[in-house]
């Protein structure tokens, strides 16, 4: 099974994190902007969240990864990493798709910061109440 239409990258996002991921078929080797996944987002928990699409179809060890994830924290990139494998495993092979919609590795986390508003200290916060 080979990627490589005319554009061989994924993309996924969450907060204000962006992964673009290229998937190739190989021994299993994987790479987030020129590091392991633990060394780069630092927490077994992340990277094992950022992985799962693998895991969930057991191809850990078919594919070579190349990730290229900026913006946002490490959770956001943890997350928006998870979304482009699970995007890029659904282009190589469409049987996939069943198994990571039910494991919900397709959808986009839609939750952003809320914006701080004028007047205010922040998005919700307010200052604080005097009676006298």
């Amino acid at each position: 099974m080979t990627i490589a239409t005319t554009n061989p990258t994924r993309t996924g996002r969450r907060k204000e994190a962006v992964a673009r991921v290229r998937l190739a078929p190989g021994t299993g080797k994987l790479t987030v902007n020129g590091r392991t996944p633990l060394e780069y987002l630092k927490r077994e928990t992340l990277v094992t969240s950022a992985l799962r699409p693998l895991t969930v179809t057991n191809s850990m060890g078919k594919y070579n990864l190349d990730a290229v994830v900026h913006g946002g924290g490490l959770s956001g990139q943890a997350g928006a990493l998870r979304l482009a494998i699970g995007r890029a495993l659904v282009r190589g092979d469409e049987s996939l798709r069943a198994v990571l919609g039910r494991e919900g590795l397709l959808t986009r986390d839609p939750r952003m910061k809320e914006r701080k508003k004028y007047g205010r200290p922040g998005a919700r916060k307010r200052f604080q109440f005097s009676k006298r």
